[in-house]
């Protein structure tokens, strides 16, 4: 009896990303022997073995990306490059071309079409960031909306290479999802416990879980009017927003009191020292679209006092833990207020780390 024919296997996950890399780059996959910075946002990689090489083109787009745009971006690869694209962490494009004569032309068509090319080396990297009003079910702010009004007046950041070394800005549209660790970071900040509507949470909400994702315990089940609802202990909230995903009665965004707060000095590299944590620089910082100008001015002043004052190759963190605390306060003219102090009843154990007060 023959064997039964065996199903093709259901692969899920990303696809494999050879058929979509370059000839060039299949050929030489782990073999390269080094790279080259050409101008800002274009290198090229020399191969180990034959005369092969393979120039870059970095240009930024914006996070939310139409049909359209992704159909001119791909008619520029196609016209003025080999047709083979990579998109970036940070939603940068990178077009691949095999001769040199390919690489003015197709800088000079992404440059006309609005496309910046830059963003390598020593410069200012694009925002990552999270998907804003348009995609999130909770977001305090449109982070989308924060780092296309960013970028475009850090644009001569990006496009140079005169910072002291490579800056990563992130961003967030809520406090506890999306984000991540940066040298600068521009997050949500809510300032008030949630409001509750107390007629709707016994028949949106699952209790329970609304009582279990807090991660401070101060949220617990109550009756409200002789109908079940939920109440917060507010001298335990710290208005982290994790009840409003499982749970929208408990409406915790709000236009005056959701407000942005900007972090430094985060990193998750090891080769010279240890990784770090970011820390609070700015509180209340308005949450002011659509061009947010004053986090946007407290973004600048920061890199521009580090532009100035860093030695080459250091980092933010290593720049503020050379120069201290208190001169990068003086230098960015930044007020120190209460909210730098972590005064959270629970944060005991870890008042003694703070950068702005020892007992």
């Amino acid at each position: 009896m023959a064997a039964p024919e065996m199903r093709e296997p259901i692969e899920s996950g990303c696809p494999d990303g050879f058929q979509y890399m370059h000839p060039t780059m299949r050929r030489n996959y782990g073999t390269w022997d080094y790279h080259e910075d050409i101008q800002p946002g274009v290198m090229v990689h020399i191969a180990k073995y034959g005369e092969d090489k393979l120039w870059t083109i970095k240009a930024g787009t914006q996070r939310i990306l139409d049909v359209f745009t992704l159909r001119k971006l791909m008619d520029i690869g196609d016209e003025f490059g080999d047709g083979y694209v990579q998109f970036t962490i940070r939603s940068n494009i990178q077009f691949f071309v095999d001769t040199e004569e390919k690489v003015a032309p197709l800088v000079a068509a992404l440059e006309d079409a609005g496309f910046p090319v830059g963003g390598t080396r020593n410069s200012v990297a694009s925002i990552s960031h999270t998907q804003g009003w348009l995609h999130c079910d909770i977001p305090g702010t449109d982070a989308s909306g924060v780092v296309k009004a960013m970028m475009d007046e850090l644009l001569p950041y990006w496009r140079g290479w005169d910072m002291p070394n490579r800056v990563h800005l992130t961003t967030s549209c809520c406090q506890i999802n999306c984000g991540g660790q940066g040298d600068i970071a521009i997050n949500v900040q809510h300032t008030k416990p949630p409001k509750i509507d107390h007629s709707l949470v016994g028949n949106v909400c699952e209790r329970p879980s609304v009582v279990a994702r807090c991660p401070v315990a101060a949220i617990r089940p109550a009756m409200v009017d002789g109908q079940p609802s939920l109440e917060v202990d507010e001298k335990k909230c710290i208005c982290c927003g994790a009840c409003y995903p499982p749970c929208p009665p408990m409406q915790i965004n709000d236009y005056m009191d959701t407000q942005l707060a900007i972090w430094i000095g985060g990193n998750h590299s090891n080769a010279r020292g240890k990784p770090t944590f970011q820390r609070l620089v700015a509180a209340g910082v308005p949450n002011n679209p659509p061009r947010w100008p004053e986090a946007t001015a407290i973004v600048k002043k920061i890199l521009d006092c580090y532009k100035e004052g860093a030695k080459d190759w250091e980092r933010i963190n290593e720049w503020v833990e050379r120069i201290g605390w208190p001169r990068f306060f003086e230098v960015t003219g930044l007020p120190f207020t209460k909210y730098h102090i972590d005064n959270w009843r629970g944060a005991r154990a870890n008042l003694n780390s703070s950068t702005h007060i020892r007992f």
